[in-house]
């Protein structure tokens, strides 16, 4: 742990972006030699002109354990490393972040584990960012710190660099009140996050869940999108029910949605290629040209409902009502976390449904899943929007799911039918998606039948919706508007206003 108490060096970049991972992927060539790409992420496509701006740095990970190097420019960017042991991955990633945080914020869906050995690694971490961006943070730098790996930094930073303007966005869920109170080191959280100036959510019933965790443990007041933060902190450190009345000063933090996108244009354009439409037009002749293609494009995720529309797929079949010959769904499941329990017993399950549907329904010539348990590169993935009549989305819950807004800014012919589950963030922007309940099988199996056989007119209708908002709430609005607002908390922030 850092000493607060010492000095702590201030850096000399004004804009500052940290997250669990860099932007930029390490590549071994074929000769051995290494060198360093950058990612393909919406964040990093959305953050590069205000990086380059300001002559940015971003603070995180390598991406491989004990990989130590020294800070480098790519790109306009500099770049600058945490090194992580295979100690902390296990302990602070893959066991508080992803089998702690990641279950209990997407509604418990697994049961989340709490360890108390992961906690403490959590807090090193957080704590090793924290103290790498203020090293690296110019006098009045704006800091934006991204999700839920790194809840505990805001507040870090501000014990370090109070001078410092600092923003955080949770790019998943934040659970209602009584899910969240099952975590046990859950005030700790909610503290870490209130040293953040701004605090975005993707959906506005997110950022309420967070205000009523803020009410609940610490008993702060609330107003509207604000949160009024002691300077001096009172609170007992127990759950409280109602404000607590106490005279002194306090900062104001703003705690609102920010619904992320993506690159649509980009997406636009490479669908308009003619290689691209080459290759949709090959995809659905090497399925046999059914008459249907769905498509599912999902992380191998036990939030993603994979199994959900396996069943109603399944049970269309079973019944008649689709035919194997006329309909092929196309399964792309990119491997997440394959050391992790959980998912490892999902991967088996949905194998497991997959191989049963293609043994009953199957014939010589045609099975009625394409099941692809690996990633593709982005041409391909949207020669594959292309090709797909319906897009199939049947998360569980989802921050936001970007797959939805892809497949949208793909369709410029203004064909091809969204089912968007409505526990997905998305789900709040894309209201002329058919919306679902993916818990209701025979809902669910009811709108593919819908999304089948709908006229063309009204394809074209809710996909001209669609695009539209998609293409007009792109990922640099997002990104602009998350850090107008809080730029304007660059002084309001840190400003002491007397409590009453």
């Amino acid at each position: 742990m850092t000493d607060t108490a010492s000095p702590i060096p201030t850096g000399e970049y004004d804009f500052v972006v940290v997250s669990n991972r860099l932007p930029v992927d390490r590549v071994i060539e074929a000769d051995g030699t290494a060198s360093w790409a950058r990612s393909p992420g919406g964040l990093v496509t959305a953050l590069e002109p205000v990086m380059r701006q300001h002559e940015g740095a971003w603070i995180g990970w390598g991406g491989q354990p004990d990989l130590e190097f020294e800070p480098f420019d790519s790109e306009g960017i500099r770049v600058v490393p945490v090194p992580l042991s295979a100690h902390d991955l296990e302990n602070y990633y893959e066991g508080f972040s992803n089998d702690t945080l990641w279950p209990l914020y997407h509604d418990v869906i697994n049961p989340p584990t709490y360890h108390r050995d992961w906690w403490e690694s959590y807090i090193d971490v957080n704590q090793r960012f924290a103290d790498a961006t203020a090293a690296a943070s110019a006098i009045g730098a704006v800091v934006w710190v991204q999700d839920y790996q790194l809840q505990l930094v805001p507040k870090m930073l501000r014990e370090l660099r109070p001078d410092l303007t600092i923003g955080f966005f949770n790019h998943i869920p934040f659970p209602p009140y009584g899910i969240y109170s099952q975590l046990p080191w859950r005030a700790q959280i909610v503290e870490g996050l209130l040293g953040a100036d701004v605090i975005g959510f993707q959906r506005v019933a997110d950022a309420s869940n967070f205000q009523r965790a803020v009410r609940r443990l610490k008993g702060y007041v609330t107003k509207g999108t604000q949160i009024e933060v002691p300077l001096v902190d009172e609170s007992p450190g127990v759950r409280v029910f109602g404000p607590i009345k106490r005279q002194g000063s306090f900062r104001t933090v703003v705690a609102k949605s920010f619904p992320i996108s993506i690159d649509a244009a980009s997406f636009e354009a490479l669908a308009r290629t003619p290689e691209v439409q080459d290759r949709a037009r090959q995809i659905r002749a090497d399925l046999g040209n059914p008459k249907t293609v769905m498509l599912g494009v999902d992380r191998l995720d036990y939030t993603k409902g994979i199994g959900h529309r396996l069943k109603a797929y399944g049970e269309l079949l079973a019944e008649g009502r689709l035919n194997a010959e006329d309909v092929t769904l196309v399964q792309v499941a990119n491997p997440s976390r394959e050391r992790v329990q959980a998912y490892m017993a999902l991967r088996d399950e949905i194998e497991l449904t997959v191989g049963r549907i293609n043994g009953d329904y199957g014939t010589i010539a045609h099975v009625p899943i394409s099941y692809h348990h690996h990633g593709y590169p982005r041409e391909e993935m949207v020669a594959l929007y292309l090709a797909a009549d319906v897009m199939l989305v049947t998360a569980l819950r989802d921050g936001m799911n970007l797959v939805a807004k892809e497949y949208v800014a793909c369709r410029f012919d203004e064909d091809g039918v969204l089912i968007l589950s409505e526990f997905a963030g998305a789900s709040d922007e894309l209201k002329r998606a058919l919306l679902i309940n993916p818990h209701d099988i025979d809902g669910l199996k009811e709108t593919i039948l819908q999304a089948i056989v709908m006229p063309k007119r009204d394809r074209a209708a809710r996909m001209r919706s669609l695009r539209r908002r998609v293409l007009e709430n792109d990922v640099a609005r997002w990104s602009t508007e998350f850090l107008r607002v809080l730029e304007s908390r660059a002084h309001h922030g840190s400003e002491g206003h007397e409590l009453n």
